[in-house]
């Protein structure tokens, strides 16, 4: 069965952006959805066990080896069950969410997810990166460059040596902008990112469902 697989990273329940944007490409989408949400139901953090058990034989795994091993095994065949991708991880202190850091960490695995001098499993598959941030990190902002998200997951997720994956990224921006008096002014260009990017969200699941339906449109 292929399937959308969507990963939520977001601490914020219901009123993260993230989320929301996310939820706008999931109702565009007419296929079917796995979804895990980390925040929820967050995966621990890659250990000594989890790296070790890569590389000893099954037959000599520790308890604790084995169930690392089983936690690697289910997230990495969610992840090669799926055809195309959506990655709701807004922008936290400039990087990544703590707890999708970690299921990259599990999930990411020479051999198996990774190519590193042969093709990736995954490569070209869609993948949609939504990530929203309190401020505004387009040129000439101040925060301009400190983005450390974006450039990370399209490396991460898209370089052909790793995962190969096709990235798109939609990141609505200035979300303070209604709880912070600093950014109060900004409100306009807040509702019109957060518009944009549901926007972009509709077309986006359009376009994948398109290219996992017909993948010689990519």
């Amino acid at each position: 069965m292929s399937y959308l697989l969507r990963i939520d990273a977001s601490a914020s329940g219901a009123t993260s952006i993230s989320r929301q944007v996310a939820d706008s490409f999931t109702a565009a989408w007419s296929g079917t959805v796995v979804r895990r949400d980390l925040a929820l139901d967050p995966v621990g953090h890659l250990g000594a066990a989890g790296i070790t058990a890569r590389t000893t034989p099954a037959g000599e795994h520790t308890p604790e080896q084995k169930a690392a091993a089983l936690l690697q095994d289910e997230l990495i065949e969610e992840f090669l069950g799926a055809d195309a991708y959506l990655f709701a991880v807004p922008l936290y202190n400039y990087s990544i969410p703590s707890v999708f850091k970690a299921w990259l960490d599990h999930t990411m695995v020479v051999g198996r997810t990774i190519g590193l001098g042969r093709p990736a499993p995954s490569a070209g598959r869609p993948a949609v990166v939504v990530s929203a941030r309190g401020g505004g990190y387009g040129p000439g902002t101040p925060q301009h460059g400190k983005d450390f998200l974006v450039p990370a997951l399209e490396t991460i997720l898209g370089d052909p040596i790793l995962m190969a994956l096709d990235v798109r990224t939609i990141t609505p921006e200035l979300t303070y902008a209604p709880t912070m008096d600093a950014l109060r002014h900004l409100l306009p260009q807040h509702h019109a990112s957060l518009e944009d990017a549901h926007t972009q969200a509709r077309r986006q699941a359009e376009e994948v469902a398109s290219i996992t339906a017909d993948p010689t449109i990519a």
